[in-house]
């Protein structure tokens, strides 16, 4: 019963995990829909008022916020290297919501980010 309560909780934990790196990932895509959406003279005051920018930030603190409480209770070397999972979703978010040409390489490498990633946290969670 304890091992299966164990289980349970290092699948919560690597869940919980890449809800983190959805977040950070849909917050990348937000910061570069609020930089196209400067204008060239931006300041401060229009990186405040960016409402793309001001989503992003809110997703940012949100997604470090459930990471800290992730951190609490998974191993931070399952925990870590799911983050990886970013260098692939990023780029695929990118091509499909701001029509960024997405290369082969990139889906090579995530191939192997992923596999590695896998191979990493194989036997924790």
């Amino acid at each position: 019963m304890a091992v299966v309560a164990r289980v349970g909780e290092a699948v919560k934990g690597v869940l919980l995990t890449l809800l983190c790196v959805a977040g950070i990932a849909c917050g990348q895509v937000l910061f570069k829909k609020g930089a196209q959406s400067l204008g060239a003279d931006a300041g401060l005051t229009g990186l405040l008022f960016n409402s793309w920018i001001l989503v992003a930030l809110i997703i940012y603190g949100a997604a470090t916020l459930l990471w800290i409480h992730v951190l609490r209770e998974t191993a931070l070397s399952v925990a870590y290297p799911l983050f990886a999972l970013t260098f692939i979703i990023v780029p695929l978010l990118a091509s499909i919501l701001l029509n960024e040409p997405l290369q082969s390489k990139t889906l090579i490498g995530g191939v192997l980010i992923v596999v590695g990633v896998y191979w990493s946290i194989q036997g924790h969670a």
